[in-house]
């Protein structure tokens, strides 16, 4: 199981590379402040996750600057996902909230909805 898996994986690795989502443009002020708007947000992801790499695309497409943390390869990532967030489960978008206040945000089309909400508010 774990070889197709892996084989999967890799198969999804290529075609999200070959077929790039193209970036939106914007003019260096609008996107500095997509920029500050996106700081206070991490992705807790495995890169071969089909489901990480969905969201991954829409980063890329909408062209934000969001920080990705590797939850398998990185101990204190998977630690974090699962002390702080509850579960390990990814993908996983870590939202730090203005008051302080964390909120951990599960399943891909969730987290899509949301940076799409985020990318049209700017």
């Amino acid at each position: 199981m774990k070889l197709i898996r892996n084989i999967l994986g890799k198969a999804i690795l290529f075609f999200d590379s070959t077929f790039a989502p193209t970036p939106v443009k914007r003019s260096a002020e609008a996107q500095a402040k997509m920029d500050q708007k996106t700081a206070h947000l991490a992705l807790y992801q495995f890169h071969m996750c089909p489901f990480c790499v969905k969201v991954r695309r829409t980063i890329k497409r909408l062209n934000l600057n969001i920080e990705l943390r590797d939850a398998k390869d990185n101990a204190q990532f998977a630690e974090e996902l699962l002390t702080q967030g509850g579960k390990r489960q990814v993908p996983c978008l870590r939202i730090e909230n203005s008051d302080g206040t964390v909120n951990w945000m599960y399943e891909s089309d969730a987290i899509n909805q949301y940076l799409e909400k985020i990318a049209h508010e700017a």
